[in-house]
């Protein structure tokens, strides 16, 4: 503006002022004089103005409405040139702004009247424009007026006024809302009170706005008016006016000035109450419109949209939704869901494409968008109107696709997605260049047949519309085929494009922003944390709001753009477009993750996954995961059906490679085509650089690379990285050179997807690997049940991972271990030794690995690392565990002298080879425990030594190879010299350690537990070890057990000094006592099957055919080696506080081996017992071992010298008793254990052979060929140990005992022999000789008795008991004794090679005894328990039988031993007898005596047939020889006798007198045969002592009164009989034998009657007479009989009668008259 109010630019205006009034006044000199005059007096005015004023532009303009006067008179004059020249001259003033509000006025005035003449149209327009646009001084009227005389001109016909005029409307109105603005700008600074408007309907109430702004409303409102068609209000006296053009006028002016909308009420009025509900009402044609309904269907005639209109309402509406969304919220939502709804197929093309255009400048707008979505999709009860956007596009696209049904068009309204109209479908000859040469040049979209070719259209993220412009067409323009299609592409790529970029900005805001907070929280003062805290609270607030928005935005587009990219990837032909589609997905996929938004992730990850893999390629993961939501090909979204199209297989793409699809059952080949390539690219790159997102969607990534690493051939090598191999079966994979040159790319790329997996954070890194985890146990899956080439991609890429994370191995080294073991457990033997190949590298890597800190000051990892090692010891493929054994082997080697506390873990590998494992395993398991034993025990904690004892030991019980076993044996024995060499050192290490657990434990509150507590440490590793040798000492074979047992012994032999003394309670009870519990429990149990050879042409001896001889062997082993170490180390044991309990239970152990039912073991077991019994033999001092002092603390008795500081022992091997003794002697004087003690242990030791005896010698139940009964050495030895033990005992030794004794010996002797053993024990039937058992068995018998002889009076009434025991085995001889229910055979019958029993000859040992008897009775007759015990009785009862037998005896010498025996005992015991015979104790002996004659003297045996007449003779002596002693001993004092004895020795003499002829002799020898000595002699003794005339006492009267009655009624009744019987047989002869009885009793008669006749008279009883003479009549009787010999000896008998014969005498008798 300066430029005009320069002094200069004045002058010049004056100057052109004059000079315009001068040509002025020239022209109309002529025809206008008043227009003259004027001019020049308007000279002369300017002059004076500027001659008066120094203001000058001042002082025209106050006056300038005379100055311009004669121009505007100019201008009347209606001529063109004077016209023109006043309206230039005008113009000039105006510039200058010298014309004032009412020059202004008249000049508008002026003007119309030129308009309404036609008159220099342009010119007018240009005046107004200058007029308006240089000042501000036109307002209200004048200004509506210019307005309109501008459209008036606008209408005119004449093309160029008519566009010039357009033009200046536009400039017009700007230029009023331009003044606007800068009167707003002027009034800024003054802050005034707004009035608030009221919501009025009047559209006058303006009074509240400026002057400018009040021109500018009333303009605004009248443009509505006009294109409402309605009159204006204020634009008074327009004639015209078009639709088109207000609309333009409004767009431009919403479009330029939006700020005045938004900061005046009245305008957002306006806004809402005009503008938007008139854009709606002009839509109505388009919505209603349905291309291709007939007229006809409906009631009244549809208007038609009008393409004019319709795009300029379009342009409109962008406006407004761009630049006063926020204003009309409620309006934009309509707007938009028209938008939405002209994209639907029913509506015209042109109609659908400028839908699109304006959709895209939507899109490229996130900010408005974002807005959308907060306004609309996040409010409950509105429209989705973001989301119906997106899902408007998809469907769009898809419907381009769907080539339109032909036949019934009713049919195209049913659904929104049958495109019925525009021709889509491309024709054959667009762009195409023959689908069958393959490749079209164009780009382009093809799906299903439809071509589609991509328009190049806008450059990426600016909407230049191309349709939208067209503001000059009235007829719908054509559209070429593809711009719709290209622009709804675009549409999706930058709506894509602004929402990731938008998000991804605000998130890295917030990030950094959460970042500064939270720094600054940290600061120090008070007063700014709270500050700062506050703040940080409401960023929190503020993100949590930002994220609910973003996460709607996405949740509301990515259904849509999936469905719609998915679509256009599988369409593409175009690499670049495919790429772009690519890139959309993956930054979709990327945002989603950031948002943790997993299912749309999933979503769009899955759609470029398929687009990696082959058509219809079955991979389960894409179809079973988030791939749910989508498979169902058709989801709705708010009423609006999107549909998801399948891929389709006829795609024109170039094929790169063939090959086979990864499956359990091969379908033939699968094709790669390049673009499945390009997504393969993109998938890596997603995973390359969005791996922190991916989270669970690892899973579908390298499920799909797995699968293409396949097809591709790619096979993994060292290390785990992949490289291109050819496939090891099917037809093998064809590969284009395209692809060839890609491949070592792609394998590249992906070892750096996996070598960047360093850079992901933990819970990434864990994702990554559980997907790795899941995809290889598909792949297992997969390869069970076949044994095909497996998937080996997720193994060789775990082990990638795992090698470049290293550094932070613990926190995946767990999940990714355990995987690998599992893979390692796979039948598939390709896929497991994968993993045992990675499981190995990374555990050798992980020690090599240089760690910080170093493993060595990092236990707890190198432990971690180690640990799988161990793991692969549960899994039993051979394969494995080899690899498993040559990574340990690799490790001993490399890092053996720095495993420290990873010993235990490499030592658990060793030892958990299992026997079943099969010899090679064994073998290098075996190899590196020999490495470790004969390299590493120095290196290795001392704490490890008890494993590698455990290890070794557990190889000494694998069965696979013998050497192994025995070898391990020999190892243990050289680790054994180890402990011993450096004995001192090992000990002090292991105090140290067990001090610090020991402290550990207490601060834990918890209890140290190790074996063998409370042993020192260094003991308790000599307790492993001997327990371990243990073990081995019952394993189930043979040479094994017997090293094993060798080696026990001689270990604890050698180096047992070393042990503390209180650690030898641990070695008796819980290493000897548990080894024999557990022999004894296997020999019991062992199998008695024979085992036919040793393997091999291996012999078994006899004696170790079963299994059962060969534990005997170990039993007998074992026992002895325990009873050695008792009797050798007593010295050490018996100070032990349980001395007693140990010798109790090795007793226990002595006799259930001597009661094991094998002979071997149980005649050790009897070695044993004696050999412990020996100990304890009397020493003489000088070889006393002295025992160590008693002391009475509870520390343990130290083997060192007393005197040293106490800890130091000496670790001399010693093996020699002496010098072991020898560090005794400056000790205290030997502690005597108390007799006492001594004298429990020998009673144990006796009731434990009190139970061998009883419980071996009881005989069994039942028998069969298999009952065990114990052979005789054993019993020999058994009965042997006894008088020794007795020794010991018998202060205590009372009759219970004796009793016990006496079972055992009695059942011992009553054992048989089998009949094999038979020729070695048994002597020959003749000879009469003891065997070495009965031997024994009378020793201990002799042994008891010499002992009570010499010992005190109460230990003799033991003899009664010695003498049963004796007289038991007495009657053997006639009843040998009975073996439970064993049938025994006798000697001669029984043969050889039959496992039968033989009864042993028991005469010898009977007789034997029963000589003892008589000895001993001899000795003892008078002791008072012999005769208190009635054993003179007892001796006569059992010889009883004997006599009884008599004949019937097993041997003839044994009753004539007994007859003998009879006589010297009763020659002693009688007197005795007699002795006591007031008190009664022998009273019931009598009768016992009197049977015994009588058994004996009229035995019921039969004398055999071939007993010599001299014999007969001679036994018959023998007989005469008891008479004898009866006559001589007994009757002589029948006085002390009782009556009924004598009684029945008289009935016997008189039996004896009448009938004492054997029945079994012929005629011929019957006088000698009837025993006619013996007869005579019993009658002499009868009658001797029937007529002794000494009658010194009436009870010999009485014995011979008996004796004669007894005689008499004999005699009587033997002469009945003989009468009755003679009376009855008649004519036959009697029997001989009753003839020569009755002929011996009449005999008998008459020797009775001549004695009677030579006695006193007065010694004969009345009685007696009488009975004498009873008998005549009988005899008288008998003279009928018809025997010779009975009448001459009747003869005799009745002859004495006549001396009875006599005359009645007188009654008066015995003095009675």
């Amino acid at each position: 503006m300066s430029g005009t109010h320069s002094p200069e630019a004045v002058k010049k205006l004056l100057e052109n002022m004059q000079s315009d009034l001068r040509a002025l006044s020239l022209e109309c000199k002529k025809k206008f004089p008043p227009v003259k005059e004027a001019a020049e007096s308007g000279i002369i005015k300017v002059k004076t103005i500027a001659a008066r004023n120094t203001e000058i532009l001042a002082a025209l303009k106050e006056n300038s409405s005379e100055v311009v006067q004669p121009f505007l008179m100019g201008c009347g004059t209606k001529e063109p040139k004077i016209t023109q020249l006043c309206l230039a001259a005008i113009q000039r003033l105006m510039s200058h702004e010298v014309v004032s509000e009412t020059a202004a006025g008249n000049i508008i005035n002026m003007l119309w009247q030129l308009m309404e003449n036609s008159l220099e149209e342009l010119k007018l327009l240009q005046t107004v424009l200058v007029l308006l646009t240089t000042n501000t001084v036109v307002h209200d009227e004048a200004l509506s007026k210019a307005i309109v005389l501008c459209f008036r001109l606008h209408f005119t016909k004449d093309n160029i006024t008519n566009n010039t005029a357009a033009a200046t409307v536009r400039q017009v109105v700007t230029v009023v809302f331009e003044r606007m603005v800068a009167e707003d700008e002027r009034h800024r600074d003054i802050v005034e009170q707004p009035v608030l408007v009221q919501g009025n309907s009047n559209r006058r109430c303006v009074s509240t706005l400026k002057p400018c702004a009040k021109d500018a409303y009333m303009l605004f409102q009248d443009l509505c008016q006009l294109v409402n068609a309605d009159a204006p209000y204020w634009l008074v006296g327009m004639t015209e006016m078009t639709r088109t053009f207000g609309l333009e006028l409004l767009e431009s002016v919403l479009n330029d000035f939006p700020q005045v909308f938004l900061q005046h009420q009245e305008f957002s009025f306006l806004l809402k109450e005009r503008v938007c509900p008139l854009v709606i009402k002009l839509f109505s044609p388009n919505i209603k419109f349905r291309q291709g309904s007939s007229s006809s269907s409906s009631p009244a005639p549809v208007e038609k949209p009008y393409f004019p209109i319709c795009m300029r309402l379009l342009r409109v509406v962008s406006v407004l939704i761009k630049q006063f969304y926020s204003l009309l919220v409620t309006e934009c939502e309509i707007f938009l869901s028209l938008l939405v709804k002209f994209l639907d197929a029913d509506k015209p093309q042109w109609l659908r494409a400028v839908a699109v255009e304006s959709i895209h400048r939507l899109c490229v707008q996130p900010q408005l968008l974002r807005s959308f979505c907060q306004s609309y999709d996040m409010k409950q009860h509105s429209t989705k109107v973001f989301r119906d956007i997106v899902n408007a596009l998809g469907s769009f696209i898809q419907s381009l696709f769907l080539v339109p049904p032909t036949g019934n068009p009713a049919t195209t309204n049913q659904a929104g997605n049958n495109n019925a109209g525009g021709s889509v479908s491309a024709p054959a000859n667009s762009g195409m260049l023959g689908i069958g040469g393959g490749v079209t040049l164009l780009p382009a979209f093809e799906y299903r047949g439809t071509w589609i070719p991509i328009l190049t259209i806008t450059v990426q993220g600016s909407a230049k519309a191309t349709y939208l412009e067209m503001l000059d067409k009235v007829e719908p323009p054509t559209i070429p085929e593809g711009y719709a299609m290209s622009v709804a592409f675009h549409c999706l790529l930058d709506l894509v494009r602004g929402i990731t970029s938008m998000i991804e900005g605000e998130l890295g805001e917030a990030e950094t922003e959460c970042q500064t907070t939270t720094e600054a929280a940290s600061s120090p003062t008070q007063s700014s944390e709270q500050q700062e805290s506050q703040s940080a609270s409401d960023q929190m607030d503020k993100e949590i709001v930002s994220r609910a928005v973003w996460e709607e935005m996405v949740n509301a587009c990515w259904c849509g753009l999936l469905a719609a990219l998915s679509l256009l990837l599988d369409a593409s032909t175009d690499e670049a477009a495919t790429e772009n589609i690519l890139k959309a997905e993956l930054t979709m996929a990327a945002l989603c993750g950031r948002l943790g938004l997993v299912t749309s992730r999933d979503a769009f990850i899955t759609a470029i996954c398929k687009g990696s893999l082959p058509p219809h390629y079955a991979l389960t993961v894409l179809n079973t995961t988030t791939a749910a939501t989508l498979s169902n090909k058709s989801y709705s979204i708010q009423g609006q059906s999107v549909m998801m199209i399948s891929p389709s297989s006829e795609s024109h793409q170039q094929v790169v490679a063939v090959g086979q699809p990864l499956a359990v059952q091969p379908q033939g080949t699968v094709m790669l085509t390049s673009k499945n390539i390009q997504c393969m690219r993109t998938l890596l790159n997603l995973a390359h650089c969005h791996g922190a997102v991916l989270g669970t969607s690892w899973q579908l990534v390298l499920a799909t690379l797995q699968h293409l690493v396949w097809i591709l051939g790619l096979k993994p090598s060292s290390g785990g990285t992949l490289k291109p191999g050819r496939a090891v079966e099917g037809p093998s994979t064809v590969l284009t050179t395209a692809v060839m040159t890609d491949l070592p790319v792609i394998s590249n790329i992906l070892s750096r997807l996996f070598e960047s997996s360093q850079y992901l954070d933990d819970v990434s890194l864990h994702h990554l690997i559980n997907a790795l985890c899941s995809l290889s146990l598909e792949a297992m899956d997969m390869a069970y049940g076949n044994n095909k080439e497996p998937s080996l991609f997720a193994v060789a890429k775990l082990l990638e991972t795992g090698l470049v994370n290293m550094h932070r191995i613990e926190i995946l080294w767990r999940p990714l271990t355990g995987h690998l073991l599992e893979v390692c457990q796979h039948p598939n033997s390709r896929m497991r030794e994968w993993g045992a190949e990675a499981l190995t590298s990374l555990i050798k890597a992980g020690l090599t690995f240089s760690h910080d800190p170093p493993l060595s000051q990092n236990q707890r990892l190198q432990l971690l690392l180690l640990n799988p090692l161990k793991e692969m010891s549960g899994i039993n493929h051979p394969d494995i565990r080899l690899k498993q054994l040559e990574c340990v082997l690799q490790i001993l080697q490399s890092q053996g002298d720095s495993l420290g506390p990873g010993w235990p873990l490499v030592l658990g590998v060793m030892g958990a080879i299992r026997n079943d494992q099969g010899e090679s395993l064994i073998r290098t398991a075996f190899q590196c425990l020999q490495l470790v034993v004969t390299d590493f025990l120095p290196t290795m904690p001392c704490t490890c030594l008890q494993i590698v004892v455990d290890v070794a030991g557990s190889f000494g019980l694998h069965n696979q190879e013998l050497n192994i076993s025995l070898t391990s044996i020999g190892l243990l024995w050289n680790i054994s010299d180890y402990f011993f060499q450096r004995g001192e050192t090992i000990e002090k290490e292991l105090n140290k350690e067990e001090a610090a657990q020991q402290k550990q434990a207490e601060e834990k509150g918890v209890v140290l537990n190790r074996p063998f507590h409370p042993a020192p440490p260094f003991d308790c590793l000599w307790l492993c070890l001997y327990a371990k040798l243990g073990e081995l000492c019952v394993d189930p074979r043979p040479a094994v057990r017997k090293s094993a047992g060798q080696t026990l012994f001689s270990t604890i032999g050698a180096h047992g000094t070393l042990l503390q003394h209180s650690t030898w309670h641990t070695v008796v009870w819980k290493v000897l006592f548990h080894l024999l519990d557990r022999v004894r429990e296997s020999s019991t149990t062992a199998d008695k099957e024979k085992i036919e050879s040793g393997g091999g042409n291996i012999l078994i001896h006899h004696s170790r055919d079963t299994a059962e001889k060969q534990w005997a062997e170990t039993w007998v082993l074992t026992l002895a080696g325990v009873a050695r170490i008792f009797n050798t180390r007593r010295y050490l044991l018996q100070p032990l506080g349980d001395f007693s309990r140990a010798w109790d239970v090795l007793l226990d152990h002595i006799q259930s081996a001597a009661l094991s039912k094998n002979s071997e073991v149980s005649l050790a077991a009897l070695k044993s017992f004696q050999e412990i019994l020996q100990i304890v033999s009397p020493v003489r001092d000088s070889d006393k071992p002295e025992t160590p002092p008693a002391v009475n603390v509870p520390v343990p008795v130290l083997l060192g010298s007393i005197s040293g500081p106490g800890l130091s022992r000496p670790f001399v091997r010693t093996d020699s008793i002496g010098e072991r003794l020898g560090r005794y002697n400056n000790s205290e004087p030997p502690v005597v254990t108390d007799e006492l003690e001594d004298l429990n242990l020998w009673w144990a030791a006796w009731n434990t052979w009190y139970r061998i005896g009883s419980e071996s010698t009881k005989p069994p139940i039942t028998f069969d060929k298999l009952t065990f009964i114990p052979s005789q050495p054993f019993l020999t030895a058994l009965i042997q140990i006894f008088p020794a033990l007795y020794q010991h005992i018998k202060s205590g030794f009372n009759m219970d005992d004796l009793q016990k004794l006496g079972v055992i010996l009695h059942s011992a002797v009553s054992v048989p022999i089998s009949s094999d053993a038979s020729p070695f024990i048994l002597p020959s039937y003749t000879e009469a000789v003891l065997t070495s058992l009965q031997e024994a068995v009378l020793t201990a018998l002799d042994v008891l008795q010499k002992a009570i002889c010499v010992g005190p009076e109460n230990m003799q009434i033991m003899y009664p008991a010695i003498f049963d025991q004796l007289l038991a085995f007495v009657e053997f001889s006639c009843k040998p004794p009975q073996y439970g229910q064993l049938e025994t055979k006798h000697i001669a019958n029984a043969k050889y090679n039959q496992a039968e029993w033989v009864a042993l000859n028991y005469v010898p040992f009977a007789e034997r005894s029963l000589e003892v008897v008589v000895d001993l009775y001899q000795k003892t007759a008078c002791h008072k328990a012999v005769v208190n015990e009635k054993v003179l009785q007892n001796i006569i009862k059992t010889l009883r039988v004997p006599l009884s037998l008599k004949y019937s005896c097993p041997s003839e010498s044994t009753w004539k031993l007994a007859v003998s025996s009879l006589l010297k005992v009763l020659s002693i015991g009688l007197p005795v007898a007699r002795q006591h015979a007031s008190s009664g104790k022998f009273d019931s002996m009598w009768p016992e005596l009197a049977n015994t004659f009588e058994d004996f003297l009229f035995t019921k045996s039969i004398p055999p047939d071939n007993l010599s007449i001299q014999e007969f003779q001679r036994n018959e002596s023998i007989d005469v020889e008891v008479v004898q002693l009866i006559s001589t001993e007994i009757l002589p004092y029948a006085n002390f006798i009782p009556k009924e004895f004598v009684g029945q020795i008289m009935t016997m003499l008189n039996k004896g007198s009448i009938h004492s002829q054997s029945s079994s002799f012929t005629e011929a020898e019957i006088d000698i045969r009837l025993r006619e000595e013996f007869s005579k002699m019993c009658f002499e003794t009868l009658l001797q002592f029937s007529f002794s005339n000494k009658v010194t006492t009436p009870q010999e009267g009485y014995i011979s009164r008996m004796a004669l009655s007894v005689l008499l009624k004999r005699s009587q009744d033997v002469l009945h009989r003989y009468i009755e019987d003679e009376r009855l047989s008649g004519k036959c002869p009697l029997p001989r034998q009753q003839v020569t009885e009755i002929i011996f009793v009449l005999k008998a008669v008459s020797t009775l009657i001549d004695s009677l006749k030579k006695t006193q008279p007065e010694n004969v009883d009345g009685n007696t007479w009488a009975q004498v003479i009873a008998l005549y009549p009988t005899l008288v009787e008998c003279i009928t009989c018809s025997s010779a010999e009975v009448c001459s000896a009747l003869k005799e008998a009745l002859v004495p009668f006549k001396d009875f014969m006599q005359p009645p005498a007188s009654k008066v008798q015995n003095g009675e008259s």
